[in-house]
């Protein structure tokens, strides 16, 4: 089954939030991070975001976990408030 860590941020900054998005989109990842589905929701009316990755295993997912978890402060989209792990009970795609 697939493992979603979700990180809730305040007070998030809009420019590291496209500085994050570039990064992504140009492929520059974090060292060692293992295949994984990641999404970010930003809520602009109150600068919250959510940061949802999804891995496909245990071990993937503690590697996520150790390697996300060590970004400095004032790399992430804002102040980390809180980060869960929930089974991915529900994916779907629909056309």
């Amino acid at each position: 089954m697939a493992l979603a860590r979700v990180v809730r941020f305040e007070n998030t900054d809009p420019e590291n939030v496209a500085r994050i998005r570039q990064s992504i989109d140009e492929g520059k990842l974090p060292e060692g991070l293992p295949p994984a589905e990641i999404m970010m929701l930003h809520d602009p009316t109150d600068n919250s975001t959510l940061s949802i990755v999804i891995v496909e295993s245990e071990d993937e997912y503690r590697r996520v976990d150790e390697i996300l978890g060590g970004v400095p402060a004032d790399e992430a989209a804002g102040s980390r408030t809180s980060v869960t792990r929930y089974d991915v009970a529900i994916r779907a795609s629909t056309s």
